[in-house]
């Protein structure tokens, strides 16, 4: 279990996870893993959350994608749904993934989904509804906040209170030049 956050805030667009594989919702099988990532020459930053494995071949297919469309990722990421949903060996795959360039943020989960939020804040995984609740408070009150310290914030508030999410924080970000 995971928790990954992101966050356009302030011209800025900023993701943050934590690093805790746990194996069966049992044990704690790794502390430190690295589950936000730069691919497509570092212009996309992507979260994951769910199976490992699932995550790196889901990150492969959209980098595909965006390589098909020239960089064009809410076209990669529909595209990837679209092929998500339809392929029999994707549909096995059980992850999410969160993936942001200077101009979007999107979801793009396996059911065909690809969500731009709302509030300009999304998350994902076992702490994401309190990575999510935390960002967008602070999105509304603390206006001088940068984005990036916004998302290891709300990691570190869903860390408190979910145990399948720990305190080693990743984070990575754009911002406006």
């Amino acid at each position: 279990m995971t928790t990954i956050v992101a966050v356009k805030h302030n011209n800025e667009t900023a993701i943050a996870g934590d690093g805790q594989v746990t194996m069966a919702e049992k044990y704690i099988m790794k502390g430190t893993a690295q589950k936000v990532r730069r691919i497509y020459n570092g212009n996309v930053i992507i979260g994951f959350a769910g199976g490992v494995a699932d995550a790196f071949t889901l990150s492969d297919w959209l980098e595909k994608k965006l390589e098909s469309y020239s960089g064009n990722l809410k076209r990669a990421a529909v595209e990837l749904a679209q092929d998500w949903r339809k392929d029999p060996t994707l549909q096995k795959l059980e992850a999410l993934l969160i993936a942001m360039d200077k101009d979007n943020l999107l979801v793009i989960s396996g059911n065909g989904e690809v969500i731009d939020p709302d509030d300009n804040v999304v998350a994902i995984g076992s702490g994401g509804n309190f990575a999510q609740a935390a960002a967008i408070a602070m999105t509304h009150h603390a206006k001088d906040m940068a984005a990036k310290e916004i998302a290891i914030d709300a990691i570190n508030i869903a860390a408190d209170i979910d145990i399948f999410t720990n305190h080693n924080v990743i984070a990575d970000d754009f911002k406006e030049k």
